[in-house]
């Protein structure tokens, strides 16, 4: 079997009889040895305390009173929020469960990094043993947001913080100028002839995806959105891409992001969308579930469709967690 995505963390952790992941030790202590939450050098003593002491104990008690102590009102913060992140993972039998909760439940204050970062886990579990890079490739969606730009038919999606980087410490290279920034000569499109190198640059995140003339990467997105919902929800579903929503009585959509579901709201209640508002909407999704699923009764033998935009600034991020808030599943219990 051919690893991929070690940044996730996934080797740290182990399965549960029911196939989720089992929080550990190991797996907190990679997390705390992150770069967002290595004490900086001119970090408190109460700061660098706090930090060695969890790396010795990673599932010991935090009291209000020791983030206190921190000097630096921006690490009271971040360590505040990493605490109630580890205690609702503390609180679940998988991070799985603890995903569900936390999206159900309501996010709160708790910023996207973390939300990413268990979704980029959770997925790496659900992948396993997956073998298809367009399907590998198309799953970066779900935990990285994507530049987006268009040539000759082709509608390419780039790892967003790859090519900032690339753009801060990389001189230009005049490679790929529709990706509106410098890229260096190992960011390929995925094809089937660059498709090999997936594998060696997994964690890199340097790999274009073709949404536009790739069939391919519409097919594969759709597994891996039917693949997240089967391990999150167990249901299973076929999803696959479509041109266009053909459908008269069409009764239950689902936004992959906020903007397409922005569009998708402005449709369902009759309005006229922006006039760009086509050109934002980068792929259409059919959704159906398998027969006897149990589902709302206004979605009764009806098909879900599913919407993925760009912003206005051309990045695409999507929201995984929509897929759990808003199918319309009768029994949300049976997850």
């Amino acid at each position: 079997m051919k690893e991929f995505w070690v940044s996730s963390g996934h080797h740290f952790t182990t399965r549960a009889p029911g196939g989720g992941l089992k929080l550990t030790d190991a797996f907190l202590m990679a997390y705390l040895a992150r770069p967002e939450l290595l004490p900086p050098d001119d970090a408190c003593a109460a700061e660098r305390a706090l930090h060695a002491r969890l790396m010795r104990e990673p599932q010991g008690a935090v009291t209000p009173e020791d983030i206190a102590e921190l000097a630096d009102p921006d690490a009271r913060e971040n360590w505040t929020f990493m605490v109630d992140f580890r205690d609702r993972l503390l609180e679940a039998p998988t991070l799985e469960a603890a995903y569900l909760a936390i999206v159900r439940n309501g996010v709160g204050r708790l910023p996207p990094l973390f939300l990413n970062q268990l979704t980029h886990v959770i997925l790496r579990n659900a992948l396993d043993g997956c073998e298809d890079t367009y399907v590998l490739r198309a799953a970066e969606l779900f935990f990285r947001a994507q530049r987006v730009s268009f040539n000759d038919g082709a509608v390419l999606l780039a790892d967003a913080e790859t090519i900032e980087r690339h753009h801060a410490e990389r001189p230009p290279i005049p490679l790929v100028e529709m990706l509106q920034g410098p890229v260096e000569d190992e960011l390929d499109v995925l094809d089937d002839a660059t498709a090999f190198s997936y594998w060696s640059r997994s964690d890199a995140f340097s790999m274009v995806l073709n949404l536009g003339s790739n069939p391919k990467s519409r097919v594969a997105l759709g597994r891996a959105i039917a693949i997240w919902i089967e391990h999150l929800l167990g249901v299973a579903a076929t999803v696959e891409p479509i041109e266009k929503i053909r459908d008269d009585d069409w009764r239950w959509f689902v936004g992959l992001d906020a903007e397409a579901t922005r569009i998708g709201n402005a449709l369902w209640n009759g309005e006229t969308p922006d006039d760009d508002a086509s050109q934002r909407v980068l792929a259409l999704f059919r959704l159906v579930f398998a027969p006897n699923t149990p589902v709302v009764p206004a979605a009764a033998g009806k098909p879900v469709y599913l919407l993925l935009a760009m912003t206005d600034d051309k990045i695409v991020r999507m929201k995984p967690q929509n897929l759990v808030t808003g199918l319309p599943l009768a029994d949300r219990a049976r997850a």
